[in-house]
């Protein structure tokens, strides 16, 4: 492989916002929070723009219901269960203390609801209710939760329960296994996401309850996602925040008060929002260079990424950025679609920011006699 700068496409990027914002602003230090840990991520990019003691192990509470409702999204999205699909309440459901949406024993509540109760209402008994529903009891449920942990590459994390009411240390999280989830939700599952977490207020048998992430009431720009407290974590909130195409995830663990947690987490997303930018570098699909193609019918081919790629930095500060891109000598023909070429990375300050592989956007295949004979006399001059 051999390292060369981007062709035309790439560099012409860098030049239009160089004349958009000519020179980055100061940027001071994080907030200081009152939390014992905290992760401010761009949901976008996923890099993590403020941080302290991010991989700490914390008592998730009522956090945990954030994986339990992953979980329930992936069963809904594989069709093993359906938004209005009753569920019948189990005693065990019934009996949970805490938070609760109040679901009678017996009474049967479809999983639409239960995931209102679950996200709007902080619900316990809703919680074990889906857990049982979808993983037939909620130890199964709980394998579950642990194998999309892994999945997700979130290496500090582990659960024993669906609710969080459990006190095992068994049980737990980091802040940016959180932001990392939280993230995933987003993307994943923005349909569902929209459609619950920024559900400010929910009734079930006559019992009206607020949403417990109050940040959703005087932020306009927060649509999510979750509160969490007990004796032992403190008090906990992940929120997500949507400013004119950038979105923030903001975690903060261990505050002493709602209050705290609150006003914690507005810093962090004020602080992110005031002094940072996100940009679309590269769509998936579109090409960002071309490879050479030994003995093609075409001599190159276009390469790209497979998904949308971001960065993000201080703001006015785009025209810094340095592009480059690992290519192969030659690709040799027959050339797939969707063959990983090659890689493209972009940096910022001497950082490297991004680097991901590229993949052909399209197949080539062998050219005719002529053409691999004329490339084959070729190769050999260039192996010299």
């Amino acid at each position: 492989m051999r390292s060369q700068r981007f062709v035309a496409h790439a560099l012409s990027l860098f030049a239009v916002c160089a004349v958009v914002a000519a020179q980055a602003i100061p940027i001071p230090a994080p907030p200081r929070l009152n939390a014992k840990s905290y992760v401010l991520m761009d949901a976008n990019s996923g890099q993590v723009i403020a941080a302290s003691k991010p991989n700490m192990h914390s008592e998730p509470a009522s956090l945990t219901k954030l994986m339990t409702a992953y979980v329930v999204f992936h069963a809904l999205k594989d069709g093993v269960i359906h938004l209005d699909e009753p569920v019948t309440i189990s005693a065990k459901a019934w009996r949970m203390g805490g938070s609760r949406m109040f679901a009678n024993v017996g009474s049967q509540v479809s999983v639409e609801n239960l995931l209102q109760g679950l996200i709007v209402q902080s619900g316990n008994d809703a919680a074990v209710a889906l857990a049982e529903k979808v993983g037939g009891t909620e130890g199964t449920f709980v394998e579950l939760m642990n194998q999309y942990a892994q999945k997700l590459g979130l290496k500090n994390t582990h659960y024993v329960d669906a609710s969080g009411l459990t006190n095992d240390p068994n049980h737990y999280v980091s802040a940016l296994d959180l932001a990392l989830l939280s993230r995933a939700i987003i993307r994943e599952f923005p349909d569902y996401y929209q459609r619950f977490f920024a559900e400010k207020q929910f009734a079930w048998d006559k019992i009206s309850q607020p949403n417990r992430v109050s940040l959703l009431f005087t932020d306009p720009s927060v649509d999510g996602l979750k509160t969490g407290y007990t004796d032992k974590a403190g008090y906990c909130m992940v929120v997500s925040a949507l400013r004119n195409g950038m979105r923030l995830i903001a975690v903060v663990m261990g505050t002493p008060s709602e209050k705290a947690r609150a006003i914690d987490d507005e810093a962090l997303l004020n602080y992110g929002f005031n002094f940072y930018e996100s940009h679309k570098l590269y769509a998936a699909g579109t090409a960002i260079t071309k490879f050479r193609v030994w003995k093609g019918a075409d001599g190159n081919v276009p390469v790209g990424v497979t998904h949308d790629i971001y960065v993000t930095i201080p703001k006015g500060s785009y025209p810094q950025l340095s592009a480059s891109v690992q290519t192969p000598s030659g690709l040799m023909a027959p050339v797939p679609a969707g063959m990983a070429a090659g890689s493209v990375s972009v940096s910022y300050d001497g950082k490297t920011l991004i680097e991901t592989p590229l993949y052909t956007l399209r197949a080539v295949p062998e050219g005719n006699i002529f053409r691999r004979i004329i490339d084959s006399v070729r190769l050999w001059f260039v192996k010299k």
